[in-house]
């Protein structure tokens, strides 16, 4: 009863302001139309933009960014900027929670050096990559697990817009959150509590959570940053961890490119190159860590 009890808790406290960012993105989302000219997509500015917008707290980006690629209107180093940047509702999970409110700088500073990092240099070895003619294609973002196209609550008063969409898009991630917070409370319960997990963690955990984190973040679900995050605010992974895994987290821009199946090898490679690419700056932030004494 006590775990339950907790989560519950946890999850109640954090609803509020879960709800408040959710608002505060679906006024952005109504103001948010991006009008592609070539000079944007094939800009010497591209991986920069596509890491900045990449960062912004939900996954649209990401669809619209692998609706792009497919078309090929962008370039593989711009899709991977996008997709290492994309953290889907993780920051807004930190955000809420004043516990881990501190790991959201570093987490947003080390996903955008990354993603550009890697952005220009897959651009650059990928130099002779052809693209199509851009012309005046125009894609709106929208949510994750959005309710917007098609869903149950559709388009239509603004009540709706500000209020029903944020409201029930805050409900399904409560609800993650909650079963989230039931499980790890109960596996902490019998690990021996957070100090007995963060000290496995320190041990040779760290060295080998990335390689979980990593696939974990590869699942085209609001869940998996939900599962992510929850994992490191109850302790039971590294801060280095969690960024592999919300370094391969590009959301449902994966689902995006893999319904055109005639490219199922360039799409296997470039998930591939995500997972090995979040493993690897999981593992470099958790040996830097150790080494600094921080675990």
């Amino acid at each position: 009863m006590e775990i339950i009890f907790d989560a519950l808790w946890d999850t109640l406290k954090i609803f509020p302001f879960l709800f408040l960012i959710y608002v505060i993105i679906e006024i952005l989302e109504h103001r948010t139309t991006l009008t592609q000219n070539q000079k944007i997509l094939q800009g010497a500015f591209a991986p920069l933009i596509g890491s900045a917008t990449g960062l912004i707290p939900q996954c649209g980006f990401s669809v619209m960014a692998a609706k792009l690629y497919d078309r090929g209107l962008i370039r593989t180093g711009t899709i991977l900027s996008v997709f290492i940047a994309t953290s889907d509702e993780a920051l807004i999970i930190l955000l809420s929670d004043f516990r881990a409110a501190g790991a959201v700088m570093p987490l947003v500073f080390i996903k955008l050096i990354y993603s550009v990092a890697v952005g220009y240099l897959v651009n650059f070895v990928f130099s002779g990559e052809k693209l199509a003619a851009a012309g005046n294609a125009e894609v709106k973002a929208h949510f994750c697990c959005n309710e917007h196209e098609g869903g149950m609550l559709g388009e239509g008063s603004e009540f709706r817009e500000y209020f029903l969409t944020p409201m029930m898009h805050s409900l399904k991630i409560a609800g993650y959150l909650l079963l989230v917070n039931l499980v790890f409370g109960y596996l902490i319960e019998l690990a021996g509590g957070v100090d007995g997990i963060a000290q496995n963690a320190a041990a040779g955990g760290a060295y080998v959570q990335p390689l979980i984190t990593g696939l974990v973040g590869l699942i085209p679900n609001c869940a998996s940053s939900v599962i992510l995050t929850g994992a490191y605010t109850n302790g039971a992974i590294t801060f280095g961890s969690m960024v592999g895994g919300l370094c391969s987290n590009a959301g449902l821009g994966l689902v995006v490119l893999f319904k055109n199946t005639k490219k199922l090898k360039r799409n296997i490679l470039l998930v591939v190159a995500l997972y090995v690419l979040a493993v690897v700056i999981g593992l470099v932030i958790n040996a830097v860590a150790i080494a600094a004494g921080l675990y």
